[in-house]
């Protein structure tokens, strides 16, 4: 029988990390994963660049049903320890908008980075490898693997969410935590394009590819409205890019969304147009926002293309740029798991103690990163929870 201080059940951005610091403290780690490749969802993460962190993270920026839960963690473990641990293996990296940083190269960086620290710190990985079942004994547990069997005195469960099936996640995380007596938030996709019903969608199928800067929002009443600025993309089935995914993340199922295509400035910009261009009212339009949608949204809104600004109506201005400016749809879902960046729900926090992620059920049993109902914003937020609860919890092992 194989034995060791720390089982960590899930090679990815958490159970790397987490493995890497408690193997570097003096503990014996073995790191077990059933998927052939490591770290997938590293790898194709920020489009094969990977969004490590950002600079601006605050608790804020996190939804949970415990919303103080993420604070010490975050707290301890900040982006700029993350950015010199970076920095320290010669990884170059550049700053996006809203301080997202991606490496200059590869999200192969980054992997090979977290190998090098579980190498530093001895530890064994077996991958693939599958868990089977997982027990207490005596003061730690034994855990039944297509390897053998495992005992270990601490188990960190490290296994991610639902997103994206097609790389290896899977229910394995939630499953064991209701095995052990843990309530669980119901998993939902989040950071996940909305779709909407067809025949609604069809006067916009159109416009599948085209972009531009929105404010968006959702919620209301004593819950309040989130509001984010940020580009959307229209697609075949619905909306996607930036505004969409992190709405999604606050988006009630049977609720509308609002959307603002045009600046509040617009209507003054129109009205003094008036006086001083003959232009058509799509042409005037199409200043201002992408000519397909210029097109497509009077026809929608059944005022005249092609009249003269001098002759267009100044009621029909206002009607024009209140419907730009508030524009409501109702999604009709999501497109799932396959879609989704990250999951929202895990392991409800009650349970868990901040500090260390250990259970409050089990003692000696943690959970870490995705697994757990902690979900960032869009920009590297969720791989920042990532190495922040891995570091608090490789210290408390």
């Amino acid at each position: 029988m194989h034995s060791c201080d720390v089982v960590v059940v899930g090679a990815g951005a958490a159970g790397l990390f987490c493995a890497g610091i408690a193997g570097q403290r003096g503990r014996r780690v073995l790191l077990i994963d059933h998927a052939e490749r490591l770290a997938e969802k590293i790898r194709i993460s920020g489009g094969g660049r990977c969004n490590f962190t950002n600079r601006e993270v605050t608790p804020a920026q996190f939804i949970s049903g415990n919303p103080h839960y993420c604070r010490s963690a975050l707290a301890r473990y900040t982006p700029a320890h993350f950015i010199e641990l970076v920095r320290r293996h010669g990884i170059a990296f550049h700053e996006k908008h809203r301080s997202q940083l991606f490496c200059d190269d590869s999200a192969e960086q980054i992997i090979r980075m977290l190998l090098a620290e579980c190498a530093a710190g001895g530890v064994e990985r077996w991958q693939p490898c599958s868990v089977s079942a997982v027990r207490q004994a005596g003061s730690g547990f034994e855990l039944d693997t297509s390897r053998g069997t495992v005992q270990a005195g601490r188990v960190v469960v490290a296994t991610g969410g639902l997103p994206v099936p097609k790389i290896g996640a899977t229910d394995w995380g939630l499953r064991l935590a209701r095995q052990f007596g843990h309530r669980v938030v119901e998993p939902r996709p989040a950071l996940v394009p909305l779709t909407f019903d067809p025949e609604a969608w069809a006067p916009f199928a159109a416009l599948a590819g085209l972009s531009l800067e929105v404010g968006i929002e959702t919620g209301e009443g004593k819950k309040g409205t989130t509001r984010f600025v940020e580009d959307l993309l229209f697609t075949h089935r619905g909306l996607s890019g930036p505004a969409v995914l992190q709405i999604s993340s606050y988006w009630q199922p049977g609720t509308a969304i609002r959307v603002a295509l045009a600046p509040a400035s617009l209507a003054d910009t129109l009205r003094q147009a008036k006086g001083r261009t003959q232009r058509h009212l799509a042409n005037e339009l199409a200043q201002h926002l992408p000519e397909r949608l210029a097109h497509t949204w009077l026809a929608l809104q059944q005022l005249p293309a092609d009249k003269p600004m001098p002759d267009v109506r100044d009621k029909d201005l206002a009607k024009l740029v209140d419907s730009l400016q508030r524009w409501s749809l109702q999604p009709t879902g999501t497109e799932g798991w396959r879609k989704a960046e990250v999951m929202a729900g895990g392991v409800d926090t009650r349970d868990l103690d901040s500090q260390g992620m250990g259970s409050k059920r089990v003692p000696g049993l943690h959970f870490i990163g995705e697994v757990v109902d902690v979900t960032g914003w869009l920009g590297g937020y969720n791989f920042q929870w990532a190495w922040a609860s891995a570091a608090a919890c490789a210290q408390a092992l």
